[in-house]
């Protein structure tokens, strides 16, 4: 009865003739959505006892990155934007401790909008007693900045300077941190597998028309109107081309453990840290819902009309964190050249034990698979998206006019130039912008906090001189209401 009253519904709506139809349109959107959600990385690692910070734990791609670190056993050091007693990390963390059943989730404050707050933590850290760090993942630049704006006059202009400040203390902030903490990195032992991961937004490639002239800014060039897509794919190029930069400064480090044992001066050598950018592509929440009004706050009537197609068109959080989960799960090249070393070991221990008569055949403990054949490394300094490998034409900034005067004692770079996104010219420039704007960030910053804690003594002490003058007053009201005396 209810099957026969079911098919009376269903081929009321939708007559049998138009099933073939349907099935088609239905396949059609089913190929549309497993495109559209990307590949799924074919790598796995056990991640136990490695230690790694994650800063970004609380928006969408964050918590699930937290959630797979944390089922694969790693040690995490999250970094909250809210004070540990705020409902979010309050609540949150003990329910992933419990769902993943790791105990080794911790939360730190850090607001990565105050170079302070920073500072702090990374002082806390480094004096700490254990300072190992495997891995560095930047998972808070990667949400989008900025809301689809209709209305011009005063209040635009002041909305695209409040972004665009929130874009550079986004940058600087991870810029900052990984300075702080280089020192804890650099004197890991050389064996260790360190990783730098930069997770950006997907819009890089519609900045590079006007990159050139993003790179003759200086700090007091005014801000130039732009499109959120422009300013956004800005903020994510510049960190891609600084964390290739940071890869060569990295590799043009003396290798120590080699220079250690000889007498020969200290040279170059591929480090253990490796520095990556990951493209999580569009992600529904991340990418798409903060454009149209979508915070954590609230949720808008534009979302809410588009989920139908967003949910068709873009990226879930899960599919979005397989770019970052493929760049955390790759062999390295020194772990390869490592397991090819072995591989030859093996090879000639198994030859030795041919020729002495203990063949595999003969052998009572079962020969292990040989290790060698092609397999893919993790290639430093590169940008990954879809688990694979992006390469980017960056224009170089015009080359001054010969006769033009240069800088008076500089020296030409000692990095090599590799040609990476825009090569070693582009990096040193983006360098120089990020250590430029630094300096004035943690400048205002300073002032901010100075400002703060002025006030903060201003109302101590009001607070203070009432409670003063409040138990003065008890006091004489007291002694003016003693005792009555008879007459």
């Amino acid at each position: 009865m209810v099957l026969q009253a079911a098919y009376t519904a269903l081929t009321t709506v939708l007559p049998t003739k138009y099933w073939p139809h349907a099935a088609v349109v239905a396949a059609i959107l089913v190929v549309i959505y497993a495109y559209t959600q990307g590949p799924t990385t074919n790598r796995e690692r056990d991640l136990h006892a490695r230690i790694i910070i994650l800063t970004g734990p609380f928006t969408p791609l964050g918590i699930v990155t937290l959630t797979a670190l944390a089922k694969r056993g790693a040690h995490i050091i999250a970094l909250s934007p809210y004070p540990l007693s705020h409902p979010i990390p309050s609540l949150l963390i003990p329910l992933i401790r419990s769902t993943t059943n790791n105990e080794n989730i911790f939360v730190e404050y850090c607001d990565l909008t105050s170079a302070t707050s920073i500072r702090n933590f990374s002082t806390t850290f480094l004096t700490g007693n254990d300072t190992r760090i495997d891995a560095i993942v930047f998972a808070h630049e990667y949400p989008s900045i900025g809301r689809v704006w209709f209305f011009g006059g005063k209040a635009r202009r002041e909305k695209e300077q409040r972004e665009a400040e929130q874009r550079e203390s986004a940058s600087l902030a991870s810029f900052l941190l990984v300075t702080l903490l280089l020192p804890a990195l650099l004197v890991a032992p050389v064996e260790r597998d360190i990783r730098i991961v930069s997770v950006v937004n997907p819009f890089y490639a519609a900045a590079l028309p006007t990159f050139p002239s993003f790179l003759e800014s200086t700090p007091s060039s005014p801000i130039r109107p732009e499109s959120i897509l422009i300013s956004e794919g800005h903020r994510a190029l510049r960190s891609i081309i600084v964390t290739r930069h940071l890869q060569r400064i990295l590799d043009s480090l003396p290798n120590r453990a080699a220079d250690a044992r000889s007498d020969k001066p200290p040279a170059p050598h591929p480090s253990n840290i490796i520095a990556v950018s990951a493209c999580p592509g569009v992600s529904r929440r991340d990418t798409v819902a903060p454009f149209l009004g979508t915070t954590e706050r609230g949720w808008s009537l534009a979302y809410i009309v588009l989920l139908p197609f967003l949910l068709l068109f873009t990226k879930s959080s899960t599919s979005a964190l397989q770019t970052v989960l493929h760049v955390l799960f790759l062999p390295t090249p020194l772990k390869r050249a490592q397991a090819k070393v072995d591989a030859a070991a093996d090879e000639e221990a198994r030859k030795a034990e041919a020729a002495l008569g203990n063949t595999p055949e003969t052998s009572s403990e079962p020969a292990e698979p040989r290790r060698t054949g092609p397999v893919e490394v993790l290639k430093p300094g590169a940008l990954y998206r879809e688990c694979a490998i992006v390469r980017l034409e960056v224009p170089r900034p015009p080359a001054p006019a010969p006769g033009t005067d240069e800088k008076k004692g500089e020296e030409p770079s000692a990095l090599e130039d590799d040609g990476d996104f825009g090569g070693e010219i582009v990096g040193r420039a983006v360098w120089e912008w990020y250590e430029a704007r630094l300096k004035e960030w943690e400048a205002r910053d300073k002032e901010r906090v100075e400002a703060e804690e002025k006030v903060a003594a201003k109302e101590k002490a009001e607070e203070e001189a009432k409670g003063t003058t409040a138990q003065a007053t008890s006091a004489a009201e007291g002694k003016d209401s003693g005792p009555a005396t008879d007459s």
